[in-house]
């Protein structure tokens, strides 16, 4: 049985909405709105445990998942969205030992997962034009120790880029058919590049630019999720649903 030890990343969950993620420390100490938690008390005991504050409220104590990592990030700005970031991770075959570049880090959540995902051998190069987002997308992957695989750049991407052979590129940028020489001189040989944007025209702006700038196997689409009220009695869609967040753009580098 797997149990709590000091270091550990841990999430407690008050219900299905309500969640906090945290590291264990001995000798600290939780303040929640529903009551505290001695650290101490979490430490030692099986993942799955349920734990009451000393106002009587029950939490359960789990490993947070990369969702649940993506989701609780501190925000300067709108992150993307864990629907749309998990198409783009099987898109660009994001793997162990990957190397992977970005242009508009934001808050950090997509350089959250691309570093969850490339693994201790892999490698994500992330530049940003804005020092604050930088700062804070630094600070999100430190919290849940990933920091150590993501390779920061305080610079505009068309002012080049020293990288070379990665096997896959992800523009977050509002006119990335103004960037695809640059993308094109950094990506291996059939390299994949993906891109996010809130509206029809500038996909199609991409779109007109994509082929001659050496791109094919193009490919666009957008994400909808619906969740289920979980209760057997009256199983319904609930009354909120996720639905248009960006349309995904994706090509492959072709000679």
């Amino acid at each position: 049985m797997r149990l709590t030890q000091p270091g550990d990343l841990a999430m407690l969950l008050l219900d299905q909405t309500k969640r906090m993620i945290l590291r264990l420390e001995s000798g600290e100490l939780l303040q929640t709105h529903k009551g505290m938690i001695n650290h101490d008390d979490m430490i030692d005991i099986p993942w799955g445990s349920r734990i009451q504050s000393h106002l009587g409220n029950t939490f359960t104590i789990v490993h947070p998942s990369l969702r649940d990592l993506i989701l609780e990030i501190r925000r300067k700005s709108q992150i993307m969205f864990p629907k749309d970031i998990g198409y783009v991770l099987l898109r660009l075959s994001i793997s162990p030992g990957a190397r992977v570049i970005e242009a508009g880090c934001g808050s950090g959540a997509l350089t959250t997962a691309l570093a969850w995902m490339v693994g201790d051998e892999g490698k994500v190069v992330s530049y940003d034009r804005r020092e604050d987002m930088i700062e804070i997308a630094r600070a999100n992957l430190a919290l849940v120790g990933l920091d150590n695989r993501v390779e920061f750049h305080l610079a505009d991407i068309s002012e080049g880029i020293e990288a070379q052979d990665m096997e896959a590129f992800f523009l977050d940028l509002p006119f990335p058919h103004k960037y695809l020489d640059i993308v094109k001189g950094s990506l291996a040989n059939g390299g994949t590049l993906g891109c996010i944007l809130p509206t029809t025209n500038q996909v199609s702006e991409l779109l007109l630019a994509l082929e001659p700038h050496g791109f094919g196997l193009i490919e666009v689409c957008e994400i909808l999720l619906r969740f289920y009220k979980p209760v057997s009695a009256r199983l319904r869609p609930t009354d909120r649903m996720i639905s248009h967040t960006g349309y995904l753009v994706f090509a492959r580098s072709v000679v």
